[in-house]
């Protein structure tokens, strides 16, 4: 169970408003978390850009890898970060140098970096922590 408060119906608006999500650690093993939210993703109509440094050349769920943020070559609306939290405040530094910065950043269970989130906020981001699109999304 999530840890932070959103307003009723706050989470499945920010998600309307998306077409393409970075996922940034995406495992290409059917039984992790990352798996299961990417193909639940694509099957709702997202398009899923996933980025793994370790897997990045090969292919997910019919996707090229990518290693960064950077090498995606497509506009990103949301990232959805599936590291820990100390390393999410690197991935939103990375985001923030897009020439087209995400609208969204999305943390998944879990992960909360208030200062983080603060300095994407800033910057004019929507920021979700400690949730799941999968789930927001009744999946």
């Amino acid at each position: 169970m999530s840890t932070q408060p959103y307003p009723q119906g706050y989470t499945q608006e920010v998600l309307a408003k998306v077409n393409t999500i970075a996922l940034v650690g995406a495992s290409n093993k059917p039984e992790r978390p990352s798996y299961k939210v990417m193909r639940f993703l694509q099957d709702n109509g997202y398009k899923v850009f996933p980025v793994n440094p370790g897997l990045a050349g090969g292919e997910l769920l019919g996707e090229p890898v990518y290693a960064s943020l950077a090498d995606v070559p497509s506009k990103i609306d949301m990232i959805d970060i599936f590291r820990n939290s100390e390393a999410a405040a690197a991935i939103i530094d990375e985001a923030l140098t897009l020439e087209n910065t995400p609208s969204t950043i999305w943390m998944q269970l879990g992960v909360i970096n208030q200062n983080a989130a603060a300095k994407a906020t800033e910057q004019g981001l929507e920021v979700i922590m400690d949730r799941c699109p999968k789930i927001e999304l009744g999946g």
